[in-house]
């Protein structure tokens, strides 16, 4: 009876280690897709994803060992397991390393040639591994499991490991007492306590404690389980840590991405992977190999997780990563479910003047809206041959300063769209114009009835009331737009003081292209004049300053202006000016940015549609951005 226990037990360890060396691997091999989508830029990052590609070969060679397969197989699986151990030492003195560098202590040069050294002595063990001398031959009835027999270059590098390991957790110690922020302290903590795991539980112990093992399976397996344990959880606070290197994303966002990523990957696979295993081998338990559970267990188990992840996601992120943020952060997130876009208000209006045509019988009828002093239709339903556009600004001259007061154009009844009054306006205020809303009358229609009145004045109501929620929609996210920059740049900031407080936060971050880029089309739209110029973080380039100093009266936008001149010139080909497509960058620069056209004239003057201009544009304002780029390189050189 003892003895069936002790195998029960036994078979259950097994088993559970099975699951959870899987569930490593997987683990360990979504994260590594982590930091390969995320923060692969940052060396810290780097160092750590060969870290988990080492893990991933130790413990994806660890899960297939299975007792069906052959002693060729499982011999070579073993062999495999030790390409992966054979680089951990290196990659752990590379992660070392990169942390110091990030915590202001950069390498003068040693430091970087060991690393190096280390990588080819890595190599050196792998060709030794490939020639059979690294391990020697399987014990494939070894207890509890198989093992290779271990060589005196098996000792080499077991000395070479601990040592590697040793110098790697004295650089660890080096760089936590150069954090000078609690916060700093507490993620180094973090990433030193992970990272004993894949290092501790990724050594194959059996070339030393076979025979303990095979006296004591369930000490050993008991053991291997919590080891297990360990690795799949200090991985994860590992993942963690590193998560915050290189990126310049708020705290809360790095949180809840690595969150979500964990759930819906490692956990629901894993999760999955149990469950399919614990249904496998209850079948073999009662007799029948082939479960039809488990393919209805595997489809069931991923659809409910990744419902329930869908649905738990919102929650998690207010609770959990939220913080004392949490009602500004909410309020940010209706907004998107409650914007009204621009296709949004075309289809509210066109169901509205639908219920206008419905109500007066019309034959057409129109909403402009109101933009620079023009007029623009942006809905017209019915007969568009009623609708003279040409004329239509002209309506403006007849708009008096009523609200409720419509009036003849043509044949059209015209109601203007006024904005709403609010609490802070005075009372005698005229209320700024947002639109218009036309109606064509019906043949012999020469006056409305009190109810046929009413009842598009209510309509009109509403339109002006969607017209000045998208405009006021429209100028937030102008204002987002604007500090933009700003707050790309101060993240920036907080992100490189995150481990190294004593990183300069006087001295201008470094140059990127994407910030230049908005930078310039910022610079460009207020060409001459305006808040995207005048506090334009361009003002800051060493080569604007010399223009500066240049200019006799010393003004700053007119530096700026001189800056863009001289870089939309150097996009401009040479010869006379043409409206051919080798000058069509220069043209779009030069007209929709210094003569200030509207993007309509550009478009027709150089025969191209709206959407290609803009894609046009782009790639100008490109060229312009490098030609700056460069500028500022020489000036620097």
């Amino acid at each position: 009876m003892n003895i069936s226990w002790l195998d029960g037990a036994l078979a259950g360890l097994r088993t559970l280690n099975q699951i959870l060396t899987a569930g490593i691997a997987i683990t360990a091999f979504s994260l590594f897709l982590y930091s390969l989508s995320f923060n692969l830029r940052d060396r810290v990052a780097r160092s750590f994803a060969t870290i988990l590609l080492g893990v991933v070969v130790v413990f994806t060679s660890e899960a297939l060992q299975d007792k069906p397969l052959s002693t060729l197989a499982i011999d070579f699986f073993l062999r495999l397991q030790w390409v992966g151990i054979i680089f951990l030492p290196a990659a752990y003195l590379h992660l070392s390393d990169a942390l110091l560098v990030t915590a202001g202590r950069p390498s003068r040069g040693r430091r970087r040639l060991a690393v190096r050294g280390m990588y080819v002595v890595s190599i050196g063990f792998l060709f030794l591994l490939i020639s059979g001398h690294l391990v020697g031959e399987i014990v494939p009835t070894g207890s509890p499991v198989p093992y290779l027999k271990r060589t005196l270059w098996t000792e080499a590098f077991t000395l070479f490991y601990a040592l590697a390991m040793v110098w790697a957790a004295i650089n660890f110690f080096r760089a936590y007492s150069r954090m000078l922020t609690h916060l700093g302290r507490r993620r180094m903590i973090y990433l030193m306590a992970g990272a004993t795991a894949p290092a501790l539980g990724s050594y194959p112990y059996l070339l030393y404690g076979s025979t303990i093992a095979a006296a004591h399976p369930l000490f050993f397996w008991g053991v291997l389980f919590i080891i297990n344990i360990l690795v799949a959880v200090l991985i994860v606070v590992m993942a963690y840590a590193v998560a915050f290197f290189g990126v310049s994303w708020p705290d809360r966002v790095i949180k809840s991405r690595l969150f979500k990523w964990i759930m819906r990957g490692p956990v629901t696979a894993s999760t999955t992977l149990a469950l399919m295993t614990v249904v496998r081998r209850g079948g073999d338990l009662f007799g029948s190999p082939y479960n039809a559970f488990v393919p209805f267990t595997v489809v069931a188990t991923i659809l409910s997780l990744e419902h329930l992840i869908t649905f738990a996601a919102p929650l998690w992120e207010r609770l959990l990563f939220f913080g004392r943020d949490r009602q500004e952060l909410q309020s940010f997130q209706n907004i998107e479910e409650r914007l009204l876009t621009q296709g949004d208000l075309q289809q509210f209006l066109e169901a509205l003047l639908a219920a206008v045509r419905d109500h007066l019988q019309a034959p057409a009828a129109f909403v402009a809206a109101l933009e620079d002093d023009t007029l623009s239709p942006i809905v017209v339903a019915g007969n568009r041959a009623l609708l003279d556009q040409s004329g239509l600004t002209e309506i403006l001259s007849k708009v008096n300063g009523s609200a409720h007061h419509e009036f003849q154009w043509g044949n059209f009844w015209v109601l203007p769209l006024h904005q709403r009054k609010s609490a802070e306006m005075d009372r005698d205020e005229v209320l700024p114009l947002l639109g218009l809303l036309g109606v064509a009358k019906t043949d012999g229609m020469q006056s409305m009835e009190n109810d046929q009145r009413e009842a598009l004045w209510l309509l009109a109501d509403r339109a002006a009331l969607a017209l000045g929620d998208r405009q006021l929609q429209q100028r937030f996210f102008r204002s987002l737009v604007d500090i933009q920059p700003q707050v790309e740049m101060i993240q920036r900031m907080r992100a490189a003081a995150r481990y190294d407080t004593r990183a300069n936060l006087l001295t201008e971050p470094n140059l990127e292209e994407a910030d230049l880029f908005n930078w310039v089309r910022d610079a460009l739209t207020h060409y001459w004049g305006g808040p995207k110029l005048t506090n334009n973080p361009l003002m800051k380039l060493q080569v604007v300053r010399e223009l500066i100093a240049q200019d006799a009266d010393g003004n700053h936008s007119n530096a700026l202006r001189t800056l863009l001149r001289k870089a939309v010139d150097q996009v401009k080909p040479k010869g006379e000016r043409k409206f051919t497509t080798e000058w069509i960058l220069y043209n779009i620069l030069e007209m929709k940015f210094i003569e200030g056209r509207k993007v309509r004239d550009v478009a027709s003057r150089l025969a191209m549609s709206e959407a290609d201009l803009y894609r046009k544009q782009r790639v100008a304002i490109e060229a312009v951005a490098k030609a700056i780029l460069e500028m500022e390189t020489e000036v620097g050189e």
